[in-house]
C-alpha cells in the first residue's frame, strides 16, 4: 500500500507541471526537448496537446462577466463597470463586472478577472487605510450575505461586496504625485493644473514637488471635468471641501509610500466619499488599476509616457487603430484582452502579496 503522504506529494508535483503546461506549453515542452530518445515529432505532439490544455484552462471570453442578472433584486444603478443592487433599507450590493471602458465608452470585449481585481484590491486598501478613514464596506464574504443573495454565490464570489448605503458627495477627489494624463495636457497649455500653479520646465511624468489635490465633477455619463478648489467649495461647502482635500492627500501619501516599497509608483488616483452615520467615509473603489495610474518603478523614465499596470494599454491600442471614439465601441483582439488581464492581476499580486481569488 502506498504511503498517503508520498501519494499527496506526487499529485502536488503533477498538478504543478500541469499548471505550467496549461499556461506556457512551449516552456513546459522545453524541459523535455533535450531528453534522450525524444524525437522532434514527439515534441511537436506535446506542444499541440498542452496548447489544447492551455486553451481550456486559461481565461477566455467565456470567463468574463459582462452583465449581471438577479431578477429578485432591485437594480439601484448600473455604471461603466459596476452593477449596484438594493439590499433592504440601508445596504447596497456592489458587483464589479469585467466590463472595460475607454474614452467614455464601454467596449465590446470584457477583461477576464478584472472585476475580481477591482473588488479584492479595494478590500485590501479599505483594510490598509482603516486607521485613516472609515469606509462603507460591510462584508465581501458571500456566506455572510442575506439569503436572497447567496443563491448567486458563483457569480458574486470574489467580485462583490455588501456596503452601507451612503449619501455620495458629488465630486471626485483626485491626488496627483506625478504629472500625466489630463494634468500634463493642462500644464502644457497653462503651467497650472486645476488653478494650481506649478514650476516651469516640468516634463511629462515628472514627480511633482509635492502631491496636489485636483477635484473633478462626477459624471454619470461622459467624462469627468477638472474643477478648481473654489468651484468645489461652491458645490459641497468650504468645511467639507477642506476635510476631503486633507483626507485625499493623507490617503494618497500613505498608499504611495506603501506601493513604492513594492515596486509600484502611484502616479495619481481618484477617490469617492460619502456620508453615513459614521460621518465622511471612503466609498466605491479604492486605488485600483481603473481609478489610478500604476507605473512599474523599475521602468520609470521621466520625460515620456510610462509603462503601466492600468488600462492605458487598452487606450494605446485604440489610438493605434485610430478608433474615432464614436459608437459602436470596438471589440479588442484576444492578445490585448489577455495582456490587459495579466496586467491587472500582476498589479494585485505585487501590491497585496496575495494570489487573486478566482
Amino acid at each position: 500500500m502506498q504511503d498517503p503522504e508520498s501519494t499527496s506529494f506526487a499529485w502536488t508535483i503533477a498538478a504543478a507541471w500541469l499548471s505550467l503546461a496549461a499556461r506556457s506549453p512551449a516552456r513546459f515542452v522545453a524541459q523535455f526537448h533535450d531528453a534522450p530518445g525524444e524525437s522532434s515529432s514527439h515534441v511537436v505532439c506535446m506542444v499541440d496537446f498542452f496548447t489544447m490544455i492551455s486553451s481550456v484552462i486559461a481565461p477566455t471570453a467565456q470567463d468574463t462577466l459582462l452583465k449581471t442578472d438577479f431578477p429578485e433584486l432591485e437594480l439601484h444603478a448600473s455604471g461603466k463597470v459596476r452593477d449596484v443592487y438594493r439590499v433592504g433599507q440601508d445596504r447596497l450590493l456592489f458587483v464589479a463586472t469585467d466590463r472595460i471602458s475607454a474614452f467614455d465608452y464601454v467596449l465590446a470585449s470584457g477583461i477576464p478577472n478584472k472585476g475580481k481585481v477591482l473588488t479584492q484590491m479595494s478590500l485590501f486598501w479599505f483594510n490598509f487605510l482603516k486607521n485613516i478613514v472609515e469606509n462603507h464596506a460591510v462584508t465581501a464574504r458571500v456566506e455572510e450575505y442575506p439569503g436572497e443573495l447567496r443563491k448567486y454565490a458563483d457569480q458574486l464570489r470574489g467580485r462583490s461586496m455588501l456596503v452601507v448605503r451612503a449619501e455620495m458627495l458629488p465630486v471626485e477627489c483626485v491626488a496627483r504625485g506625478y504629472i500625466s494624463g489630463s494634468a500634463w495636457k493642462e500644464y502644457r497649455a497653462t503651467e497650472a493644473v486645476c488653478g494650481i500653479k506649478l514650476p516651469s520646465g516640468l516634463r511629462e511624468s515628472d514627480k511633482l514637488p509635492e502631491p496636489i489635490f485636483t477635484p473633478s465633477t462626477k459624471a454619470v455619463t461622459g467624462h469627468d471635468e477638472n474643477i478648481s478648489y473654489q468651484e468645489m467649495e461652491r458645490i459641497v461647502g468650504a468645511g467639507p471641501s477642506a476635510k476631503l482635500r486633507d483626507l485625499t492627500l493623507k490617503i494618497y501619501l500613505a498608499a504611495a509610500e506603501y506601493a513604492a516599497r513594492h515596486g509600484i509608483i502611484i502616479a495619481d488616483t481618484k477617490f469617492e466619499f460619502g456620508q453615513t452615520d459614521k460621518g465622511i467615509v471612503l466609498a466605491d473603489e479604492v486605488l485600483t488599476p481603473d481609478s489610478s495610474r500604476f507605473w512599474p518603478a523599475d521602468q520609470y523614465q521621466p520625460g515620456q509616457a510610462q509603462s503601466s499596470f492600468d488600462k492605458q494599454y487598452v487606450r494605446d491600442y485604440l489610438e493605434e487603430v485610430r478608433w474615432n471614439k464614436l459608437p459602436p465601441a470596438p471589440a479588442l483582439p484576444s492578445e490585448v484582452v489577455s495582456k490587459t488581464s495579466a496586467k491587472y492581476v500582476d498589479a494585485y499580486r505585487k501590491l497585496t502579496g496575495r494570489e487573486l481569488e478566482v
